[in-house]
């Protein structure tokens, strides 16, 4: 699994970013969290998604599909402002078809939160970044009670 190379927002610091770990990333600089994006397929769901140490925001995607790359970009803004909070990981469903089996995706883009592998929430469809940012702000508050 690769590590993604994140600008960290606070100091611009470029930063090496596992897609798997036992931590929250932070800034090698100035150790503010870090956006944590990964790409998962069938091999790595687990490592990346189900055993992260954060809730994960999972997007099931296809290349083909224009509503997921006009979403693609909303997902990152909502990772770096819940930096620390949440983790992004994006599969592309045609390259990943046991997990797209495994969450009935139907439409994509499709979004699941999880946390602790769990599916706490689920919805599909493309929305704006503050649309997606209350919708796992809300869903998250609601899975702790």
């Amino acid at each position: 699994m690769p590590a993604e190379i994140v600008t960290c927002p606070n100091c611009q610091q470029r930063n090496r970013v596992p897609a798997a770990a036992p931590g929250k990333p932070v800034c090698g600089a100035c150790k503010e969290p870090l956006p944590w994006v990964a790409h998962a397929d069938d091999k790595t769901f687990g490592d990346v998604a189900e055993r992260a140490p954060v809730p994960v925001l999972v997007d099931l995607w296809a290349t083909w599909c224009g509503p997921c790359r006009m979403v693609s970009p909303a997902l990152e803004q909502v990772a770096a402002d819940l930096a620390g909070v949440v983790k992004l990981v994006k599969v592309d469903v045609d390259q990943a078809p046991a997990v797209a089996r495994r969450f009935d995706v139907r439409a994509v883009p499709t979004l699941i939160l999880m946390r602790d592998g769990t599916t706490v929430a689920r919805q599909a469809g493309a929305a704006s970044a503050a649309t997606l940012r209350r919708w796992v702000e809300q869903s998250l508050e609601v899975a702790q009670h």
